[in-house]
């Protein structure tokens, strides 16, 4: 709203409007000097309406708070506010000088105050009427205003107002002005009630009064108690929640995402590790004494042009000695020993491994020469491939291929990795210049187990007796590892026996634990299955005993471990790195063993499934010879990989081949034990009497001998 300061009262604002009203009441008083009351008016007919005009005018003096002032003094008011021009002067154009002070930002529209003139067609917007200072104005002969049509009310002001209209006392006394109103009862806050003026609203009795009063002091005092407690819940939960920003920006400098590189990694002295705590491996061990000579006395070999190996990849199963054999290296050399995963380089922050795989480098340069050790190399040597999901998953593989054989020599630092999966490393990790020497760690044979068995057998208290060889004979495809936890179970059966050293028992118990998993004692078992399972595992130990090229057998028993309900085991004299076609059969003879006796015995209506594991040996044994050996007359020695690429017919004349191996072998099973008879049922009660028979006693047994009493 466009308003006007006037300052005949301190801390007044007379709006517009109320001076436009004002100046309407008294345009006929003023307007030509003459200052005449309302009371002087001549003519009576006129008299009731003066009186009006004058309470009119008096009223809004009174609401503008101008009611003090005398006639002389409202006409200096109105000269003041708007200058008049006097009697002989006359109306100049709007070109003119005027009294009036040119307004050359508010016009009657936007156009004329920017262009400086109106347009001939009146704007839709543009107020078409005169303003009620326009009016005044012309009829006082004073020069037209201009006065400003545009505005803006805010929601506060028009809040204030309503709130002034609503609210407004009737006051006998005195009368306030109504645009005063909201200015005086803004500020005004909620009047709180005491408690005294509390129980006379509520006409509390005066009987109760105290007692209200004790309620309310107790209700402030535990509403308080309250508010304390909250405030320091609020404290601690606030320390807390401190403490473990703390440790969490803590624990975020410390990563290598903000630090860049992890601290100095520290080499380790495998002096206590030699080639003599290696056992079983022996061609490794030769491969491996030539680095030792190269870090012992490289100038033994670079005197002669050569250079020191850049590494060394070891390649085996699980457990076959792999990082011990890294260890001897090291402490044959006597060098510094750097030990690291292949997991250790593989983080979520991009760049993590590349600069581990850096900083381990720096450190072994330092210390040269030295050993760095490389476990599980594939998690880190994997070959490269093109993935969106991990598109930083090459920096780390390259960096290593960069740090072994790069632009900058690497002389004096001999890397050994160790991996049983070569097949995942990449080619340009395997190639010669980075890993020139690759030596395969196998399993043990007869020979290496029976000198691991002894390395670990002279650890623990053991009975002098014992023959390594015979359990070394019983543990085919065992490895290090293996051997050293067969030994360690025997020693904790030992021990949960009582006795005073460990025995061929214990360690016949604690490999046929690993074997075929623990005893089941607690499975109740009726007669009738029980007997089924012994005559069974009697028809296996029958047609191996009596096979010429089946192997050795070691024990049957009737105990079940694990899945079984009973077991032959069976012992090779030695190795066998191959096996002929007369050793095959007889493998699937004696796995043709039990069947046969359960249908002799109780007759085919009676047969069990106890041998589904036993014709799966046989059939794998048949399908080998017919497709991959060669030993099947009609197809040939042709072998057959994929036998979904062959043609109907191929298939067929394999798979009749199969069959024909199977019943051939069941039929040789079958004649093998009618004619063994009588063996076959001593063998089956003595099974049922004693549960376990080891190699001499099934001897005796077929033999037609007594057994002594246990």
């Amino acid at each position: 709203m466009f308003s006007l300061s006037l300052t005949v009262q301190p801390q007044v604002t007379v709006p517009l409007s109320h001076l436009i009203n004002v100046l309407h009441s008294l345009k006929s008083s003023v307007g030509s000097s003459s200052t005449v009351t309302c009371k002087s008016r001549k003519h009576t007919e006129h008299v009731s309406d003066s009186e009006q005009h004058c309470t009119e005018s008096m009223w809004n003096l009174r609401e503008l708070g101008l009611s003090e002032l005398g006639t002389q003094q409202l006409d200096e008011l109105v000269k003041c506010v708007i200058p008049r021009l006097s009697p002989h002067e006359t109306p100049l154009p709007y070109g003119g000088q005027t009294p009036w002070r040119t307004s050359h930002l508010s016009t009657h529209s936007f156009f004329h105050n920017k262009h400086g003139f109106t347009p001939m067609l009146t704007p839709v917007f543009s107020r078409q009427r005169p303003s009620p200072l326009q009016s005044v104005c012309s009829d006082l002969q004073y020069w037209p205003v201009l006065v400003q049509s545009r505005g803006f009310k805010t929601l506060r002001t028009k809040t204030r107002r309503l709130q002034s209209a609503f609210d407004r006392p009737v006051d006998s006394e005195g009368f306030t002005p109504s645009f005063m109103k909201g200015f005086l009862t803004r500020d005004k806050g909620i009047e709180v009630e005491s408690l005294d003026t509390l129980l006379k609203n509520k006409n509390i009795p005066d009987g109760h009064q105290d007692a209200f009063k004790r309620g309310f002091a107790e209700g402030f005092l535990k509403a308080q108690a309250l508010t304390q407690r909250t405030q320091d819940s609020l404290r601690r939960t606030r320390l807390i929640l401190l403490v473990l920003l703390l440790v969490g920006l803590y624990g975020i400098s410390k990563t290598p995402f903000i630090s860049g590189l992890d601290s100095a990694v520290d080499p380790v002295q495998m002096k206590n590790v030699t080639f003599e705590h290696v056992k079983g491996v022996e061609e490794a061990k030769n491969e491996l004494q030539e680095v030792v000579e190269f870090l012992k006395n490289p100038q033994k070999f670079t005197v002669l042009g050569g250079k020191l190996p850049k590494g060394v990849l070891l390649v085996g199963p699980p457990g076959t000695g792999k990082t011990l054999l890294a260890r001897a290296v090291a402490g044959e050399a006597d060098v510094p020993f750097y030990y690291a995963s292949g997991s250790e380089f593989d983080e979520m922050f991009v760049g993590v491994g590349a600069s581990r795989i850096r900083n381990l480098f720096r450190e072994a340069k330092a210390n040269a020469p030295c050993v760095i050790f490389i476990d599980e190399l594939d998690s880190v040597g994997g070959k490269r491939i093109e993935s969106p999901m991990h598109p930083y998953s090459r920096q780390t593989i390259n960096q290593l291929l960069a740090e072994m054989d790069g632009f900058k020599p690497n002389e004096g630092v001999i890397i050994i990795g160790a991996t049983n999966f070569p097949e995942a490393l990449d080619n340009a990790l395997v190639r010669p210049g980075r890993f020139d020497m690759q030596v395969t760690v196998p399993k043990p044979d007869v020979k290496g187990r029976t000198e691991i068995l002894n390395w670990y057998l002279k650890k623990i208290k053991v009975d002098p007796a014992i023959e390594a060889n015979i359990i070394a004979r019983g543990t085919v495809g065992f490895s290090g590892a293996d051997l050293e936890n067969l030994v360690n179970q025997a020693a904790l059966k030992a021990a949960v026996d009582g006795k005073d050293m460990v025995t061929l028992k214990e360690l016949e118990f604690a490999k046929d634990k690993i074997l075929m998993g623990p005893e089941r004692r607690s499975a109740e078992i009726d007669k009738k299955n029980k007997l089924i399972t012994a005559y069974h595992e009697s028809g296996h130990a029958i047609v191996a005993y009596y096979t010429k090229d089946a192997m050795p057998i070691n024990k049957a028993t009737i105990m079940p471990r694990g899945p079984s309900l009973g077991h032959v085991s069976m012992l090779p004299e030695n190795d066998r790195w191959s096996e002929t076609r007369s050793q095959l059969l007889a493998q699937m003879d004696v796995s043709m063993g039990g069947r046969v006796a359960e249908e002799i015995i109780f007759g085919h209506e009676y047969i069990t499934t106890g041998a589904s594991s036993d014709f799966d040996s046989a059939t794998k044994i048949a399908k080998m010879m017919v497709t991959r050996f060669g030993m099947c007359e009609k197809l040939g020695v042709m072998t057959y990989t994929d036998m979904t690429a062959q043609s109907p017919e191929t298939q067929a004349a394999v798979e009749h081949e199969i069959r024909v191996l199977l019943k051939e072998s069941y039929e040789r099973a079958k004649a093998l034990l009618k004619s063994h008879a009588k063996e076959h049922k001593n063998l089956a009660d003595a099974l049922l009497m004693y549960e376990t028979l080891d190699a001499k006693e099934i001897q005796l047994v077929l033999e037609g001998k007594t057994l002594e009493t246990r």
